[in-house]
């Protein structure tokens, strides 16, 4: 129950993108078409799922002040707290690395649709974000802070492959002409924003 409990939270309640705004540059620019929407959604669950157990570990069994007492008894006093933006950074990085290549390889035509953006995931703040609300929340287990990063990139999927389909329907709609383009977009973010915010009530 608790782990469904940070899961509807990560999706719903604590959404990157409607309840802090994180990771709001690739959402805006790859969420033209809903099938670039999806394959960056999908790229993004993965990083998240992965790379927040992997910086649980590292936190939790090198990094935090006593973690590598399971090493040595003398090493319970070494504090690497310092070390966890770094740390953090290359194995965000390293993961995105191998998404982009896996890409590469087996959906060229959708690496050619991420373009830039794909390799960007790697300085998404929502995927350091997640990393570090993990830190921050201190989950007691892997499976919990696992589920963490997968709720998180599962809310952050939603978010974009909605503006995404909405995007493509106002298309053919009669939007005002100051209001074209992202002005109509960050109007609908606003109101997906607080239509978000009705879950907050929600206990489990």
């Amino acid at each position: 129950m608790e782990h469904v409990n940070i899961f509807i939270k990560a999706v719903f309640i604590e959404n990157m993108i409607f309840a802090y705004f994180l990771g709001m540059c690739s959402y805006l620019a790859i969420s033209k078409t809903v099938k670039s929407a999806v394959g960056l959604g999908f790229a993004v669950i993965f990083v998240l799922g992965v790379s927040v157990p992997v910086c649980y570990l590292l936190e939790n069994y090198l990094l935090k002040a006593g973690a590598m007492a399971w090493i040595s008894p003398g090493l319970a006093t070494v504090d690497l707290s310092f070390l966890s933006f770094i740390m953090f950074i290359a194995t965000i990085a390293s993961i995105v690395q191998l998404v982009e290549m896996v890409i590469e390889k087996f959906v060229p035509a959708l690496y050619t649709s991420l373009g830039i953006f794909l390799p960007l995931i790697a300085v998404n703040c929502s995927i350091l974000g997640g990393a570090l609300f993990m830190q921050e929340r201190e989950y007691s287990t892997i499976g919990q802070a696992s589920v963490f990063g997968f709720g998180s990139g599962v809310g952050w999927f939603l978010a974009i492959v909605a503006i995404a389909a909405i995007r493509e329907k106002i298309r053919y709609s009669n939007v005002p002409a100051p209001l074209r383009g992202l002005g109509i977009t960050f109007i609908i973010t606003g109101l997906m924003g607080i239509a978000f915010m009705s879950f907050m009530g929600v206990t489990i």
